[in-house]
C-alpha cells in the first residue's frame, strides 16, 4: 500500500500541528476512535446527544479541522460527530480502497454502527459529498436529510484542473501557490482574514508533505441516484475550477424530487461559512435522536 505521506517527518509535522488544533475545539468535545474493519476512525463527538445527529465529512488533502467554525453553529442543535475519511491527513487509518469497490460505504455503515447510529443526517465537502453519496445510495433509509458542498460525483472532475496542480505541485512554494489560485479561482471565502489566513497556512502544510488521491472519482448514474428520496441541499461555488458546478446540480435534480440547490457567486471549489445556511435547511425538517 502506497504511503499517504512523503515522509514520516511530514506525517508528524501534519498531525501535531493538527493536534493543536484539535486541543483548541472550539465547542466541548470528545475525541476517540472506533474500529472497523478498514481500520480505526477518528472522531470528533460535540453537542448534547438529545439532539438528532449530525455527520461531518471533509474533503481531500484534509481532516476535520474544516469544520473548525462551524462545529460551534452545528452543535447547538445536533449531536455532531465530525469524522475523519480514512486514507485521508487525519488520525483514522491510511487505508484507500479503490472508489468502486464499495468499501467506503460499508466503512461508514461500520463507523455508523460503532457510534449506535441508527439513521442520522449528513453533511459532506467535496471528496466526503462524494462519499456521503456513496453510502445514501447504498443506505438511503439510514439518510435523513444530505447536504453536499461542492461534492464530487454529479459529474466528471475537469482534467485539466488535475493535472495543472499536479504540475504546479512540484514547482516549490510558487508552485503551491498556483494551485491554491486554481481551487480558489480568485475568489476569496467570505471568512475572517486571520481564521483563512491559519487555514491556508494548515492546507499548504498537508499539500506539502501529503500523497494526494490520483483516481478520479465516479460519476452516480440515475439509477443510483433515485434512491435518493431523503430531502437534499447541494451547494456549489459558481466558479468551481474543479467540478462543473451547473452541470452536477442538473444531473442530481433530474433523479430526485426533494434537491435544493444554491449557486454561489464569486466562490471557487472551497465553499466555507455556510453553516447557518445548512442549519436552517436541517431544522426546516429536524429529526429525532437515534440513540
Amino acid at each position: 500500500m502506497k504511503k499517504i505521506f512523503k515522509s514520516e517527518e511530514g506525517k508528524q509535522e501534519v498531525l501535531k500541528r493538527y493536534q493543536e488544533i484539535l486541543s483548541s475545539w472550539p465547542v466541548e468535545n470528545k475525541q476517540y476512535k472506533v474500529d472497523t474493519s478498514f481500520g480505526s476512525t477518528f472522531v470528533i463527538e460535540s453537542g448534547s446527544n438529545d439532539n438528532p445527529p449530525l455527520i461531518l465529512l471533509h474533503g481531500s488533502v484534509s481532516n476535520s479541522f474544516c469544520w473548525y467554525s462551524d462545529v460551534i453553529t452545528f452543535s447547538k442543535t445536533h449531536h455532531v460527530y465530525a469524522i475523519d475519511l480514512i486514507g485521508e491527513a487525519g488520525f483514522s487509518d491510511p487505508n484507500r480502497p479503490t472508489y468502486e469497490s464499495g468499501d467506503y460505504s460499508s466503512w461508514l455503515d461500520e463507523t455508523f454502527k460503532s457510534l449506535g447510529l441508527k439513521t442520522c443526517s449528513i453533511v459532506g465537502l467535496s471528496l466526503g459529498g462524494w462519499m456521503a453519496l456513496d453510502f445514501a445510495t447504498t443506505y438511503p433509509d439510514k439518510v435523513e436529510q444530505l447536504v453536499l458542498l461542492c461534492p464530487g460525483g454529479l459529474a466528471k472532475t475537469k482534467s485539466s484542473f488535475l493535472w495543472k496542480n499536479l504540475f504546479l505541485s512540484l514547482l516549490g512554494k510558487w508552485g503551491k501557490k498556483q494551485a491554491m489560485k486554481l481551487v480558489y479561482n480568485d475568489a476569496t471565502p467570505s471568512v475572517s482574514t486571520s481564521d483563512m489566513k491559519s487555514a491556508l497556512e494548515f492546507t499548504q502544510l498537508i499539500s506539502k508533505h501529503f500523497n494526494p488521491r490520483l483516481e478520479k472519482l465516479p460519476v452516480f448514474d440515475g439509477v443510483s441516484l433515485s434512491k435518493l428520496t431523503m430531502p437534499i441541499q447541494v451547494i456549489f461555488g459558481e466558479r468551481d475550477n474543479l467540478i462543473p458546478a451547473q452541470k452536477s446540480i442538473n444531473h442530481l435534480k433530474r433523479f430526485t424530487s426533494q434537491t435544493n440547490d444554491t449557486l454561489l457567486p464569486n466562490t471557487g471549489h472551497v465553499v466555507v461559512n455556510q453553516s447557518s445556511r445548512i442549519l436552517e435547511f436541517l431544522e426546516s425538517n429536524k429529526l429525532k435522536p437515534s440513540k
